[in-house]
């Protein structure tokens, strides 16, 4: 199975929605994502899974960096044609990041629960930090609930770190947010160690190419912060 990463079109919401609702308690409206797409200062992605090599596209992809042009050529594609009810290649999970002055913020990460555990969470993480990058920020922050070991592990591992907590930050059940950010991304040091993580995704991602679809079964959440208090209009 291939799974590939492209930007975020109208005609992808629905399919965005329904991945959303099966993560988040408190999902966007269709509104809310169309102004985000046309946000200048923000980026929107979604990941597709294909069982065979994805062919090229009709249209360019937009500009990125060395991970996406390099690593994952093969897992990366410009925007399809809309998807029709029987996408050959269905968008798996999505991810967004907005820029605050000198830092992105990454607003959402979520998988379809089928695909969890499969190396897609850590696809988008890769592929926001160069869109953050393109932006221009100097950093990174996001915020993950207390409970999600799981992704804070992820984060972790790409140097997110723990500066604070957000109090009753999630409103459906007033859990606690811890605040994570990274040290600055342009910096060698940081670039070094992001590409020697890079390696091993995509040593992970090519293993799994040769692999038959995962399962439909539930896999424990991989990533997934969502920000209810960034400033965007209500969902």
């Amino acid at each position: 199975m291939y799974y590939f990463v492209e930007r975020m079109l109208d005609t992808d919401i629905e399919a965005v929605q329904e991945v959303e609702r099966q993560s988040f308690t408190t999902p966007w409206s269709a509104n809310t994502y169309r102004q985000e797409l046309r946000n200048q200062t923000s980026r929107y992605i979604v990941a597709r899974a294909s069982p065979t090599l994805p062919p090229p596209r009709n249209r360019p992809a937009p500009a990125q960096r060395n991970f996406l042009e390099r690593l994952l050529a093969i897992f990366f594609a410009p925007p399809p044609p809309a998807p029709t009810s029987a996408d050959p290649q269905p968008i798996i999970g999505y991810g967004g990041v907005a820029l605050y002055v000198d830092e992105g913020h990454i607003t959402s990460i979520a998988i379809a629960p089928e695909y969890r555990g499969q190396g897609i969470g850590e696809l988008l993480l890769n592929a926001l930090i160069d869109h953050g990058l393109d932006l221009g920020a100097e950093r990174l922050t996001l915020e993950v609930r207390i409970s999600n070991t799981v992704a804070q592990q992820l984060y972790l591992k790409y140097g997110f770190e723990p500066v604070g907590k957000r109090k009753r930050y999630y409103t459906d059940n007033g859990e606690d947010a811890m605040l994570m950010t990274t040290p600055a991304i342009q910096d060698p040091a940081y670039q070094n160690q992001l590409k020697l993580l890079r390696e091993k995704l995509y040593d992970r991602l090519r293993r799994s190419a040769e692999t038959i679809a995962p399962e439909k079964k539930q896999r424990p959440e991989v990533a997934g912060p969502r920000s209810e208090g960034m400033s965007t209009p209500n969902p």
